[in-house]
């Protein structure tokens, strides 16, 4: 057999499903959100944070201050006072996932919130690093 490595490699490559190859582990859902009078209510807040695998409260307490108003959760949904756009909720979710979700070091979502004394660590499951976050 005069097969070298490159050749080998690339006809296992081709043996393997399509789906190995895509990296959709970690999707964030869209908020799906909308405007009653002057609240603004976040439809899928329960399953986002199902995703993100955090604390309903821990991640309405940040959204709350971030867009300086009072939020409290109905069921399977979050309800803010005031009228938000789409995309601020966006923007503050992926914010919320930047800080306090994904591994500074490997970059990975597998971490969880811990609390030591008074300070707050996120710890990844995946590479085992320790990084302190803000309290919030």
């Amino acid at each position: 057999m005069g097969l070298d490595y490159e050749e080998m490699l690339k006809r296992a490559y081709s043996k393997l499903p399509s789906k190995v190859f895509e990296w959709k582990r970690f999707d964030i859902p869209k908020p799906r959100c909308f405007t009653i009078g002057m609240r603004t209510i976040l439809h899928n807040f329960k399953e986002i944070c199902d995703i993100l695998n955090r604390d309903p409260h821990h991640v309405l307490r940040f959204l709350s201050r971030e867009m300086a108003t009072a939020g409290n959760i109905d069921g399977a949904r979050a309800v803010f006072q005031g009228k938000f756009p789409y995309d601020t909720l966006e923007r503050l979710i992926k914010r919320y996932v930047d800080e306090f979700v994904t591994c500074p070091i490997c970059k990975r979502p597998d971490t969880k919130i811990v609390k030591e004394r008074r300070f707050y660590f996120l710890i990844c499951e995946a590479c085992g690093a320790k990084s302190s976050i803000r309290p919030v």
